[in-house]
């Protein structure tokens, strides 16, 4: 009946002035005034955008109503009436008196006019103090005015824990989730209703925000809800609060609580009352009635995706759902991720050994490894050479090889395992000090290097294949024994996870004391494939890598990201399987590097899981890049502070259990029970899991960096450094993708060269920064100690370009190696003299600028040329003479 509804709608308001109301600006600031039109009400066809329209209309404060009716039709029998109003003259108990009200004048009562109030919450204003940071899985913004919202909504009974109320028990509740967030005593606002009995029938905005504070979430719920009680009940004295803060929320998450009036005697008619705005991070909405508690999870969806939101839905009713007297800090909130279930029934008692050796037997005149030089060997042929040099070593001991990536390096790695001893890399490129300081420590039975077998008196370490040394946080260097299961594991894993075939060939291109190497050169030899060995003056020059890529039929190779952006400067053949890892793939390289290859394989570990322990294939043109799922027998945990294991979006710490973890640190079982904790292995990497069962990765918790594939502990730089007596204090951080040192002098600061050759006797030369600071003090944090973060950005000071009498030809030598200087470096105006390092260069830029010399010079300048000679009026000088 349209009369009849457009005259209770009439009748509505004027039994409520709040809604035909506008504010006006006065001396003693916003009041309610009479709006200059009437409220509306409006007539026409439903449709979806319709709807939309209305609810998103905005208001004219001046003017007003801040309310309007509009009446669309669906149907002859069916109508919507969509009621709108501007919070300001509405609130959630507004809702039942509107129905009610509507519902007596439609059905002919006269509703009589209430007594006359004075509109506003009125009290004494508070200042807030209030968080504007929250932990929510996968919360992209926190939203500083009102965005386009949505709502995830359930049923449930109400949760009764005796002596509390309904609404006490649901706060604490939402506090026990966001403590497990991380978000431990974080304040939510709340909405309370202001209502007395004088206003108790007005419709109006009678409801006010106090912020509540509570203490971390420990003990039982019982006890944790309780305590939210006692501080809601010193709360209620101070119900009225205002802030300044021009935002619609007073924190990031908010909660409001009513009780559904009964249901208005109208016939036929379905009822719907969300808004449709989201006003910050979520808003829990709870409305209670005869059928049980209706949950609305209000949010923005560009803020926080709706199908995380569901998942906190679910750890909400998780937590009111658990036994009162549960821990709130071990209440279960989401089962056991499904991606850990990566079971594999590999033979437990495999080894590289057995392995290799199945393939020699169905495959003994294969061609087994090749190198650059053109020698080779066939399964066969390297089966029986590792055996006769096994014969020679020591049993159950620790054997080092000092030798670097080679035929017979490889030869004496199985040779070692053979004789169920460890191998230890040495690289024999690194400081000689280094490698000096790795032997004192790990204390080798043998040594196996160009010279032949030297003998030691050493000692063993059972169960291992092989024990590799990392960067230590103390400065001294520390070795992760890996056991010979974990080492099969990995390999059966990797192999299932990337496809290795007797058909394939893979390149082995890293250092022998860079742990991945240990994929590259055993993988092949377990599937039957071809390995093919790049010699170490091969290693970082992307043209002659391509070369033999292309020469030997390469269909595997793996590489840093750092790497892959040398190798990308290169004509790579076409169809390769790419693998990627050892430190965070950015997205732009995950494309151009994509668009290269036929597959593109994101790979993640530290060396005490061995080697890897999650992939993930990017595909073509990504939008993000993860480092994927745990490969087989691998089981990851995304833990907070207290080890307990965080929902699917928060981020925390990476720990790493199953198959793949290492026995601990050599001789170290301090620091073995400090990082090897209930089975798991704790990275210090952040990550989360994203909601299709990826692992995002964030960065380090720690001070730990990586560096060009390397993973660096500053602390061992920093203490080298302090060993120069120039030096008093030292700091490194990365800036971009090179290592920076920030000293503070012991009267006049060193030069930086002298500083990189202080630390190229220890250190190899990725540990060494390119970029140099002198401060008069290191920034501290107020507990004393160093404040990485305030470390400041390094500007190179830079004497004005001079000009060269260079003469003749070399002026267009150096006017090219100008242009290519500045384009791998992004600087400008970059001098004859200038120093390559100075200027921030490292290894991977060397190769670069080499690599672009022979496309546009045709001339070919030697990496060590640029350490000897690191100026462009040097460079050019060789280019003369070469040319002569």
């Amino acid at each position: 009946d349209h009369d009849a509804l457009r005259e209770a709608c009439a009748a509505v308001v004027a039994r409520h002035p709040a809604l035909s109301r506008a504010v006006a600006d006065t001396a003693d600031g916003p009041r309610f005034v009479r709006a200059a039109a009437e409220v509306p009400f409006t007539e026409g066809d439903h449709s979806d955008a319709r709807v939309r329209a209305e609810i998103e209309r905005p208001y004219d404060l001046t003017r007003g109503p801040l309310a309007r009716f509009a009446l669309l039709r669906a149907a002859p029998e069916r109508h919507l009436l969509l009621f709108s109003a501007h919070h300001l003259v509405f609130d959630g108990n507004s809702k039942d008196l509107l129905v009610r009200d509507l519902a007596a004048a439609y059905a002919g009562a006269e509703l009589a006019p209430l007594p006359e109030i004075a509109l506003g919450n009125g009290g004494d204003p508070e200042r807030i103090e209030f968080w504007s940071e929250v932990n929510l899985p996968h919360l992209r913004h926190v939203p500083e005015r009102a965005e386009p919202g949505a709502t995830v909504e359930f049923t449930m009974a109400p949760a009764d824990i005796d002596g509390l109320t309904h609404f006490e028990v649901l706060l604490a509740a939402v506090h026990v989730v966001l403590a497990r967030y991380g978000n431990a005593g974080m304040p939510v606002s709340l909405g309370m209703s202001t209502r007395t009995a004088e206003t108790r029938d007005h419709i109006g905005l009678f409801v006010n925000e106090p912020v509540l504070t509570v203490a971390p979430a420990t003990g039982s719920l019982r006890d944790y809800a309780s305590d939210v009680r006692r501080r809601l009940r010193m709360l209620d004295r101070h119900r009225p609060v205002s802030t300044t803060r021009p935002v619609p929320a007073l924190t990031p998450v908010s909660v409001g609580y009513r009780k559904r009036s009964p249901k208005p005697a109208f016939e036929h008619v379905e009822w719907a009352m969300f808004s449709g705005a989201a006003r910050n991070a979520l808003h829990v909405q709870v409305v209670e009635g005869p059928e049980g508690w209706v949950v609305s999870l209000q949010h923005s969806p560009s803020a926080i995706p709706t199908e995380a939101v569901e998942r906190i839905g679910r750890h909400l009713r998780a937590v009111l759902h658990a036994d009162p007297s549960a821990d709130v800090a071990r209440i279960e909130l989401e089962p056991e991720h499904p991606w850990n279930d990566t079971a594999r029934d590999y033979d437990p008692h495999a080894t590289v050994v057995s392995l290799f050796a199945e393939q020699v037997r169905l495959r003994p005149d294969d061609i087994a490894v090749v190198d650059d030089s053109g020698q080779s060997m066939t399964y066969a042929e390297l089966d029986e050479a590792s055996a006769q040099l096994a014969r020679r070593l020591p049993a159950d001991a620790l054997i080092a090889i000092r030798l670097r990536r080679s035929l017979p390096a490889l030869v004496n790695m199985l040779a070692v395992m053979r004789s169920d001893s460890a191998y230890l890399p040495i690289d024999p490129d690194y400081p000689a000090a280094r490698q000096e300081m790795v032997l004192e420590d790990a204390r080798p039975a043998a040594i196996l290097s160009e010279n032949g077998l030297e003998h030691r008196t050493g000692e063993g370490v059972p169960g291992a294949a092989y024990v590799m040394y990392t960067s230590g946080s103390t400065g001294k260097p520390k070795g992760v024994v890996v056991p010979h299961a974990a080492l099969a594991n990995l390999l059966l894993g990797m192999a299932e996870t990337v496809g290795s075939t007797p058909g394939d060939r893979w390149l082995a291109l890293t250092s022998l004391a860079f742990d991945i190497s240990g994929l590259e050169l055993f993988l092949p030899l377990i599937t039957g494939g071809r390995l093919v060995i790049a010699s170490e003056a091969r290693a970082l020059d992307g043209r002659t890598v391509a070369e033999l890529i292309r020469a030997q039929g390469v269909t595997h190779v793996q590489a840093t990201p750092s790497g892959w952006r040398v190798l990308l400067e290169s004509d790579l053949p076409d169809g390769l399987t790419a693998l990627c890892g050892g430190e965070a793939l950015p997205l732009d390289l995950a494309r151009q590097l994509r668009s290269r290859v036929a597959r593109l394989i994101n790979v993640y570990g530290p060396t005490e899981t061995t080697i890897w322990s999650t992939a993930g294939e990017i595909p073509v043109d990504p939008e993000r890049v993860t480092i994927g799922r745990p490969i087989a027998n691998t089981r990851l945990y995304i833990v907070d502070s207290a080890l307990r294991t965080l929902p699917v979006g928060l981020w925390g710490e990476l720990c790493i259990g199953g198959a793949g973890v290492a026995q601990g640190y050599l001789r170290r079982p301090d620091l073995t029970a400090d990082k090897f904790v209930r089975g798991m292995y704790r990275t210090g990497d952040v990550c989360r899991w994203t909601l299709d069962g990826q692992i995002e990765f964030r960065g380090r918790s720690d001070n730990q960096l990586k560096v060009r594939g390397h993973r660096v502990e500053a602390e061992e730089i920093e203490t080298r450094l302090r060993e120069h007596p120039a030096v008093a204090q030292a700091a490194v951080a990365l800036r971009g993708d090179q290592l920076a040192g920030y000293i503070v002098a012991r009267g006049a600061p060193p030069e930086p060269a002298e500083l990189r050759r202080h630390l190229a006797a220890t250190l190899p030369t990725a540990l060494i920064p390119g970029l140099w600071q002198v401060l008069e003090a290191l920034p501290l944090t107020a507990n004393g100690k160093l404040d990485r973060a305030a470390l400041p950005a390094i500007s190179l000071p830079r004497d004005p370009v001079s000009d060269v009498d260079t003469g003749g030809d070399s002026d267009e030598i150096i006017k090219a190696l100008q242009d290519i200087w500045q384009e791998v470096l992004s600087i400008d105006d970059i001098g004859p003299e200038e120093d390559l390092f100075d200027l921030g260069g490292h290894s991977l830029t060397i190769t670069r600028i080499s690599g672009r010399i022979v496309q546009r010079l045709g001339v070919e300048v030697p990496l060590d040329v640029f350490f000897d000679t690191p100026t462009i009026a040097e460079i050019a000088l060789y280019i003369r003479e070469s040319s002569s």
